[in-house]
């Protein structure tokens, strides 16, 4: 099993994190698609072998009202303020998902992470809509990682199946929660472990970390060819770099 860790967006210099990473899952892809130049630029200056992974752009996930769409500059009209986000087959979140395709072909990712708000619960309007999306929606030879939060944690069967039916990698902070399907590709996002879920002002200690390299050992012995680890808390890129030298010492195969 090949794992590659990382950290959710660059927490130094690009060409600093070069140096120490092969991994980095795009955050600035959330917030507002860069130009395809951008991407480009991005491609051109990092290694060869170094890998994006893409987190979807919001406006396919997350609706205008969303307090993530500040960040974004963009006004949406008012007559289809109601057409974006939470995976509704609308023609909006096509053509946004179609930019979010461009910009991973330009960045040859193999992986575009959807991450859901925690407004995106579990219900059959919102299970429906994400069945007519991800079947409509032209995938190439992306593989979609998906992340949903809210009331989902009480339904991981449901997650289960909606992963083997669409072909979906669960994501979830595996420091917290099982995933609700394993296939050759895991992913996980670790968000830190305060009281409150997404609270990312966290270092992870020796013991977090060991305890988070027994659990990749354990998925190693599954069908798994591939494991990204993504950091996202305020020290991801230490706690990053401490958990390669421990995943060394297993002489577990770790691509740095």
């Amino acid at each position: 099993m090949m794992i590659k860790v990382g950290c959710c967006g660059f927490p130094t210099g690009k060409y600093r994190y070069f140096k120490t990473f092969k991994l980095v899952e795009t955050q600035e892809t959330f917030y507002k698609l860069p130009k395809p130049k951008t991407a480009e630029r991005w491609r051109e200056i990092a290694p060869e072998e170094f890998e994006f992974t893409v987190k979807c752009w919001q406006a396919v996930t997350h609706p205008p009202t969303s307090p993530t769409w500040r960040r974004s500059g963009l006004v949406v009209d008012g007559r289809s303020f109601d057409k974006y986000g939470l995976l509704k087959p609308t023609k909006e979140n096509f053509d946004a998902w179609s930019g979010t395709k461009e910009i991973c072909r330009i960045l040859d990712a193999k992986i575009c992470l959807i991450q859901c708000p925690p407004g995106f619960n579990y219900t059959d309007e919102h299970v429906g809509n994400m069945r007519k999306f991800l079947r409509t929606i032209d995938r190439g030879e992306l593989q979609i990682a998906w992340e949903p939060r809210g009331d989902w944690k009480q339904h991981s069967g449901e997650i289960g199946k909606l992963c083997r039916e669409l072909n979906l990698i669960h994501v979830v902070d595996m420091l917290r929660h099982e995933p609700a399907a394993i296939g050759d590709v895991a992913y996980t996002r670790l968000h830190g472990l305060n009281p409150r879920e997404y609270d990312y002002k966290y270092r992870y200690t020796d013991k977090d970390l060991r305890n988070l390299t027994e659990k990749i050992v354990s998925i190693q012995k599954l069908v798994v060819d591939r494991f990204y680890v993504l950091f996202n808390n305020t020290s991801m890129a230490e706690d990053a770099e401490r958990l390669v030298r421990m995943l060394k010492t297993r002489r577990m195969e770790v691509v740095v």
